[in-house]
């Protein structure tokens, strides 16, 4: 079985939830490995808003994991294949390193790679209300080739609890990679 390398990145913002879900489908496909980077804003929302244990339980799922600082790890290159990465979630301060092409730590670097190289990146950026700057950011990344895909939920679906909106968010968000792999998010039919 060929496997894709996918970069999952985790930031400081509200959302955390959401990269727990995304890897755990991700394993279940067993068709990809995953890198994963979590800064540390991130570890300190993951463990207010999932649990004291989520930053080992989410590491535990990685196939493989990097420090915030490792700017000199294999997914820093673009010799090293990927096919794709997600920042769920994305901070401003993320989107604007990456808006500005700074590569200061290894989640910042890995999104420029995956733009040089003109592959798939998803920023799930997680902020209201949004100011110009944010703003000129989205559209920066936009121009770049990135999709920004902010978690806003599917009331079309009719979730009735967090978790489903969760669930649905992060099967978007790796559908947007385009691996070959069944589609995660369900299929909309059309109204009756």
């Amino acid at each position: 079985m060929t496997h894709h390398h996918v970069v999952i990145a985790v930031t400081g913002a509200s959302g955390a939830a959401i990269a727990l879900k995304i890897m755990e489908r991700l394993v279940q496909t067993k068709a990809v490995e995953t890198h994963l980077i979590v800064s540390d804003a991130a570890q300190r929302t993951l463990r207010h808003e999932v649990g004291e244990d989520a930053v080992e339980q989410l590491l535990s799922l990685a196939s493989r994991s990097y420090p915030v600082g490792d700017v000199g790890a294999a997914i820093a290159s673009g010799s090293f294949p990927t096919s794709g990465m997600i920042v769920a979630p994305c901070s401003m301060r993320t989107l604007a390193a990456i808006a500005a092409g700074l590569s200061d730590n290894l989640i910042a670097r890995a999104a420029d790679v995956h733009l040089k190289e003109r592959r798939r990146l998803v920023l799930m950026t997680r902020e209201t209300p949004l100011h110009l700057g944010h703003l000129r950011n989205m559209c920066a990344v936009t121009e770049m080739g990135g999709v920004v895909m902010p978690p806003v939920p599917a009331f079309y679906n009719l979730p009735q609890t967090v978790t489903e909106i969760v669930d649905h968010v992060a099967a978007r968000a790796i559908d947007l990679l385009n691996l070959p792999i069944a589609p995660q998010a369900a299929v909309w039919k059309g109204q009756s």
